[in-house]
């Protein structure tokens, strides 16, 4: 049965879990309430016998004793073409979710081909043919896992050819349509914001999007390089971004949880390295978001 989650939450990965136990000269607590977890970081092998895997299950054990855990993918290919029944998504994210006992299954909206499960910042075209095919797909999904499936908002470079709708307008639909829900990142939408400012307004997509849909919000910071700026996790959570939230807050009525993602390394070697200042950022981020979660909605 899925377990409840509310509150601040902080996102387990690779960069997390070398931070989590203190560096050197900063050993103060992390202080969330629940863990989002990167279901790639622990399934095992399409072409293995393990859901989950082996190695990685002593870890998955330990963190379910000490936070309620909510399940996220970045390569469930479910938006491609091949058949739902073999995506990643179903195959292995699925029995993950539900060994972890979590409320809801969160993944991009991104498009998968079988020749390859690298998918990052490859957005599904933005038009109404593509709203008809995958609303049909997130309903069929959201079926099977039995539990709400979270579509978030993607990062890009550019807009995938052929789109034709806004970003808000081409969700809005899928939802409408799919019954299915979503998975903020304000982050991403400030990037957007910036990074392509003439055609992108990130408070008109807030008032776009239907917010009562939204059940999770992600934090993060980022980073320019070369004139363009680049959703690496690896800063500190911008203004803007801090604006966007408490407009969230107050609006989205069925809003449970807000996850700050730290990751940078793991993207680029131009990211800033780890160390005792990245542990201070990650706890005075979670700090902020349980102060204007409390200031907008009260205790958590």
């Amino acid at each position: 049965m899925a377990r409840a989650v509310r509150g601040i939450g902080l996102q387990y990965q690779e960069t997390v879990q070398s931070l989590h136990d203190g560096v050197e000269g900063d050993t103060e607590p992390l202080v969330y309430d629940v863990a989002e977890v990167l279901a790639d970081n622990f399934v095992g092998a399409l072409d293995g016998p393990y859901a989950v895997e082996p190695g990685t299950r002593s870890l998955l054990e330990r963190l379910m004793a000490g936070h309620p855990l909510t399940s996220h993918g970045n390569y469930g290919e479910e938006f491609g073409f091949m058949p739902l029944e073999e995506t990643n998504a179903v195959r292995r994210h699925l029995p993950f979710t539900q060994e972890i006992q979590s409320p809801w299954y969160g993944d991009h909206l991104f498009f998968g081909y079988p020749a390859s499960t690298y998918m990052w910042s490859s957005p599904v075209p933005f038009s109404s043919v593509e709203v008809e095919r995958m609303a049909g797909r997130a309903a069929r999904l959201q079926d099977l896992f039995k539990v709400p499936v979270m579509h978030e908002n993607p990062f890009y470079y550019a807009p995938f050819p052929g789109s034709h709708l806004a970003e808000a307008e081409f969700t809005s639909e899928l939802v409408r349509k799919s019954g299915t829900y979503l998975l903020l990142d304000l982050h991403n939408v400030y990037s957007n914001s910036v990074n392509f400012k003439d055609t992108y307004d990130r408070w008109q997509y807030l008032r776009t999007i239907p917010l009562d849909k939204v059940l999770q919000v992600h934090l993060a910071g980022g980073q320019w390089i070369d004139g363009w700026y680049h959703d690496l996790h690896n800063g500190a959570v911008p203004g803007p971004v801090w604006e966007m939230l408490d407009f969230v807050l107050k609006e989205a009525r069925n809003l449970q949880l807000v996850v700050l993602e730290v990751q940078g390394p793991a993207h680029t070697a131009r990211s800033r390295a780890v160390d005792a200042s990245w542990r201070k950022m990650i706890r005075e981020d979670l700090a902020r978001a349980r102060s204007a979660w409390t200031a907008i909605r009260g205790a958590i």
